[in-house]
């Protein structure tokens, strides 16, 4: 249930019977050859697709998050960790005033990770209610299913092109690309990471057959939904 495709009338009958809800994060950064939307149609895709059966409502993915280090690539967009931190606070104290008690964040943007303490603080304020903050690309069974397809994977590569995410026309490399030196992104400045990245992906081929992805978004859908469906008291 997209609140998007939901009006209020319906939003209140379905906290008659039930609290939970799903707020995906996203992100509007460089992905290569990919969107630039890539985090956030991930991220309210696949909670959508994991709410749908159990009829929890989803809210629109917050499309801008933490990418500093992507300022360099035109399109990308950032926002200051204590901006961020307020803005999530923010809707997390919206849904609980409206009525929901238990959220689920599906987060689409390693970046976004920092803010995780927020919903921690949140809980500890609100002494019933419950916060689960799921990075759905890593998490368990996703990233083994992941390194069983191809362990050269990673931002803008293979791993994240769908066809939900992919561009209509736009010619892809036939390569896989080498990892780009990780331990050389920490201490750069964002012209610097450009420099070191080139075209955004940092490593592996660009794309893979459409059924290997939907084998993968298949165990994403399944682990994210768990969590809906799993034990929150």
């Amino acid at each position: 249930m997209k609140i998007s495709e939901s009006n209020w009338f319906e939003i209140e009958k379905y906290l008659e019977t039930d609290d939970r809800c799903v707020l995906p994060l996203g992100s509007t950064e460089q992905h290569a050859y990919l969107s630039l939307s890539v985090d956030s149609i991930l991220s309210e895709k696949v909670a959508a697709d994991a709410a749908e059966p159990l009829g929890v409502p989803v809210f629109p993915a917050v499309a801008y998050g933490l990418t500093p280090y992507f300022m360099a690539f035109p399109g990308s967009v950032t926002l200051r960790l204590e901006t961020y931190a307020a803005l999530l606070r923010d809707i997390l104290d919206s849904l609980y005033r409206t009525g929901f008690r238990r959220v689920l964040i599906v987060n689409g943007h390693g970046g976004n990770s920092p803010v995780q303490p927020v919903t921690m603080e949140w809980m500890d304020a609100q002494g019933d209610a419950r916060c689960r903050f799921h990075d759905w690309w890593k998490a368990p069974k996703t990233w083994a299913k992941v390194q069983e397809i191809d362990p050269v994977a990673s931002h803008a590569s293979w791993m994240e092109n769908f066809p939900w995410t992919r561009l209509s026309g736009r010619a892809l490399p036939d390569e896989q690309k080498p990892f780009v030196p990780f331990d050389r992104l920490r201490d750069r400045n964002a012209a610097g990471v450009r420099a070191l990245i080139g075209d955004g992906n940092y490593g592996g081929v660009y794309q893979k057959p459409d059924e290997v992805m939907e084998a993968l978004w298949s165990t994403a859908v399944a682990e994210t939904r768990a969590l809906l469906e799993g034990d929150w008291e």
